[in-house]
């Protein structure tokens, strides 16, 4: 099925739960693989939606641009183009905690906050329920037990592959325009090590080896 693929719904940066007007959870993701993926697939030929939550990057010139903010919006929008593509790269970080509640107006910084959180839903699994023929590649990152969290994960998700980040602020940060090492791993075990790469280099291997997933 792999060999089919024109179509290519990419997800990325981050999500933003929004506590009040102003003040939101997230995380430190840039967007900068997503990105780099969706302007790689391009060139090579590739129809490619990109959904993407806030980060400071342009669209690449050539995709399909859906901007979100929350995971909900995430979820709604994939759900919505999942049908109509051939392969989903999800390399959106999306943010695991959300508010129960969000005020309407900000909220007084003057006295202490309890916040009540819950789950954000888990997108990645969701559309990978649903993947029938498609070809679905997660992505993770992991502080301990890199490999192992990652093959579980990819288990647990039902995915065809997973791209595996390892994060150490003192000496291992993916994020931003840096280079990176990652751990490219398919359903059968297999996994492929690429390191000291720029994310185009990433992203190049990454859209090769997805053509044999499946």
């Amino acid at each position: 099925m792999a060999s089919r693929l024109k179509k290519i719904l990419i997800t990325a940066g981050p999500t933003r739960e929004m506590l009040d007007p102003v003040r939101f959870l997230s995380n430190l993701s840039t967007g900068e693989m997503g990105y780099a993926i969706a302007k790689e697939a391009v060139s090579r030929g590739y129809q490619v939606s990109l959904v993407s939550g806030p980060t400071d990057l342009q669209p690449p010139r050539g995709v399909k641009f859906y901007f979100v903010t929350s995971a909900v919006q995430m979820l709604k929008t994939c759900k919505k183009l999942f049908p109509r593509h051939e392969g989903l790269i999800m390399t959106a970080a999306v943010c695991d905690f959300m508010p129960v509640s969000s005020m309407p107006h900000k909220i007084p910084s003057g006295k202490g906050l309890t916040l009540k959180l819950q789950r954000t839903p888990d997108i990645l699994a969701t559309l990978a329920k649903r993947k029938g023929p498609r070809v679905v590649i997660g992505f993770c990152l992991e502080t301990r037990d890199l490999l192992r969290r990652a093959k579980e994960k990819l288990a647990k998700k039902g995915l065809d592959g997973i791209v595996a980040n390892f994060y150490d602020p003192k000496r291992c940060i993916p994020f931003g325009k840096r280079r990176v090492e990652v751990h490219l791993i398919d359903a059968k075990g297999g996994v492929q090590k690429f390191q000291d790469r720029s994310k185009t280099q990433i992203a190049k291997e990454l859209l090769r080896w997805m053509k044999g997933l499946r």
